[in-house]
């Protein structure tokens, strides 16, 4: 089940967000990531945000953020809960009221480009994450090329 992101939700989102982040970018420094923990857990009550709960356990197995409406700060989804579809469904919920999405995905992130690139995104530019020094793509889906339907 997908639900607005709660509070209560803020510890579990926040682990699947490092470990996530660790998994997916073994390219860059792990200290990147646990120096922007707190600036994050900080942030994110005040951000759109969903949560996929696992309706058997009322676990969070997954989330997504967006900021100003539009672009996607990140999907996470729990390592044992990958493949199944979930990021997905986040994805998928997240279009069904928006016309254009778009997001930025490391070069070296090979999972996540080739699961936007599937999900209809399409490469605008690519630029060096001055943060980091890595390079990354800027994605773009838009409703009008990828049409897909209401799940609200």
């Amino acid at each position: 089940m997908i639900r607005a992101f709660q509070t209560t939700d803020l510890e579990a989102v926040m682990e699947l967000w490092l470990r996530g982040n660790l998994q997916a970018h073994a390219f860059i420094e792990d200290t990147y990531w646990e120096q922007s923990f707190d600036l994050v857990k900080e942030m994110l009550p005040d951000a759109e945000a969903y949560v996929y709960e696992n309706k058997a356990t009322s676990a969070v197995e997954g989330f997504i953020g967006l900021v100003d409406n539009s672009y996607i700060a990140g999907i996470f989804v729990k390592d044992s809960a990958r493949s199944q579809g979930i990021g997905k469904q986040l994805l998928d919920y997240i279009k069904a009221d928006r016309q254009r999405l778009t997001l930025k995905v490391y070069e070296k992130n090979k999972r996540a480009l080739q699961f936007y690139q599937r999900e209809g995104f399409q490469i605008q530019s690519e630029s060096l994450d001055e943060n980091t020094g890595e390079q990354e793509y800027e994605m773009v889906w838009n409703y009008n090329s990828y049409p897909r339907q209401s799940l609200r």
